[in-house]
């Protein structure tokens, strides 16, 4: 939402999107439109695309968090977040790369997270969705290079305070098994009290200037955590 209003702040038409839209997260003007849009659905893809319009820079947002014990996570948790992590950021941008790669010119941003900056812990499946789009990002650029259309990356620190962590709690129901309780117990401790945090404009911020980037640059830490963790302070 944050990253929405600041490029419309900044004077751009805005196609914002939701599994459900309603009204009141963002006031629609112009400039603005709302839509729908599933990335794990194809048909809900098309649909979005095409009421779009021409795309000029495509921000890969959407993701679903997880923190917990990796014996613990079933299979189908983890494929849940692999469908919209991973194969729905590469749904999403083979779906806009025809129009761009024909006109020569775009951008394509995928918000991935400071877990791929560091190794940590609890977060085995969530880091690894979030590393493919990395691995995928760096070889695309490559390959988008070629008719001029860029690739960028965007990975934000920890945001307790967003929606997002919210959203992942009942996910984590049973994530933490008594065996692990020594283990894990602190580093939830340390989760609950970081040193420093991400905030939305943060992102919005990195978001933005990753968008408007013409250089070969692919990654943009967001927040001073991930700042931080990227050798960049």
């Amino acid at each position: 939402m944050a990253t929405a209003r600041h490029f419309h702040a900044q004077g751009w038409n805005v196609i914002a999107t939701m599994r459900s839209p309603r009204s009141g997260p963002l006031l629609e003007s112009d400039r603005l439109r709302l839509i729908q849009l599933d990335v794990t659905d194809p048909d809900s893809i098309d649909a979005a695309v095409a009421a779009a319009g021409p795309i000029d820079a495509l921000v890969n947002n959407a993701g679903i968090g997880l923190v917990g014990v990796f014996e613990a996570t079933s299979m189908d948790r983890t494929r849940e977040l692999f469908d919209t992590n991973t194969f729905g950021v590469m749904a999403m941008t083979r779906a806009v790369i025809p129009q761009m790669r024909a006109r020569r010119s775009g951008v394509v941003v995928s918000v991935t997270s400071s877990v791929t900056l560091a190794a940590m812990p609890l977060a085995a499946v969530y880091t690894a969705s979030k590393a493919a789009i990395e691995g995928f990002s760096g070889s695309l650029a490559l390959e988008l290079g070629h008719f001029d259309v860029r690739v960028k990356l965007v990975e934000p620190g920890y945001g307790p305070t967003t929606r997002f962590t919210a959203n992942g709690q009942e996910r984590m129901d049973g994530m933490f098994p008594p065996a692990y309780q020594e283990f894990s117990e602190p580093v939830l401790t340390e989760f609950a009290q970081p040193a420093a945090v991400t905030y939305e404009t943060d992102v919005a911020d990195a978001v933005y200037r990753a968008a408007n980037d013409t250089t070969d640059r692919l990654r943009f830490p967001a927040g001073d955590d991930a700042v931080a963790l990227a050798g960049e302070v």
